[in-house]
């Protein structure tokens, strides 16, 4: 009689199941996703900025009949129509530096910037 020496399927799939549940417990220790995070969160504050300038140019080019003048601006810091065009202002932890049109926003202290073009009046 030849013996058979070996494990069963159900050993096996035990086996799997559980390095599966170390490898699912383990893993958010080896994965840090806050520099991802970060990059996400300016590039969101410089959309904002983008698109606050640009919401901005286009209702004052409607407007325009008024006698207003739209024409665009440059040489103006950019910290200071971000201010001015952001509800609420610059959010806290990021600085907004340059000249309009070209502004960068960044973290502080910085780990991560966008750079950003913004039109202003």
């Amino acid at each position: 009689m030849s013996k058979q020496a070996g494990f069963t399927l159900i050993e096996l799939i035990m086996v799997i199941v559980i390095l599966g549940i170390l490898a699912a417990t383990a893993l958010p220790k080896f994965v840090d996703l806050s520099d991802d995070a970060q990059d996400a969160a300016t590039q969101g504050v410089a959309g904002a900025l983008a698109s606050a300038g640009t919401i901005n140019f286009a209702t004052c080019s409607l407007r325009g009949a008024s006698g207003v003048d739209c024409t665009l601006t440059s040489g103006v810091l950019c910290s200071t129509v971000a201010a001015a065009i952001l509800e609420g202002g610059v959010p806290g932890g990021y600085a907004v530096t340059g000249d309009i049109p070209s502004c960068s926003v960044d973290t502080s202290p910085a780990t991560s910037a966008v750079a950003v073009t913004v039109p202003a009046i």
